[in-house]
């Protein structure tokens, strides 16, 4: 495992709930940011954490909603139709 900075390590320490700070300066490097995943794994001699590549639910969304939009264009579908369409599948 190749380390890229060992002339300026942090010092990092675990809250009461298990939690740890990573360094603005490695999160700033790694473009990490708030709220991403990582998988942990444990390793001889400690813990290592890798990010976690997870696909974002607003981007697949986006991306469907978008597939479906031009779809409905090609077809000649209008709002009121999917309107009426969205209510005649409530009934049933």
């Amino acid at each position: 495992m190749a380390f890229k900075n060992l002339s300026n390590l942090d010092l990092v320490k675990m809250s009461a709930k298990g939690q740890l700070v990573v360094p603005q300066s490695i999160r700033n490097s790694e473009s990490i940011e708030p709220g991403e995943r990582f998988f942990v794994f444990p390793v001889e001699g400690g813990v290592l954490f890798k990010k976690a590549m997870l696909p974002s639910v607003r981007v697949k969304f986006g991306s469907l909603a978008a597939q479906v939009e031009k779809h409905f264009k090609a077809r000649g579908v209008k709002k009121s139709d999917v309107g009426g369409a969205l209510k005649w599948a409530r009934k049933g």
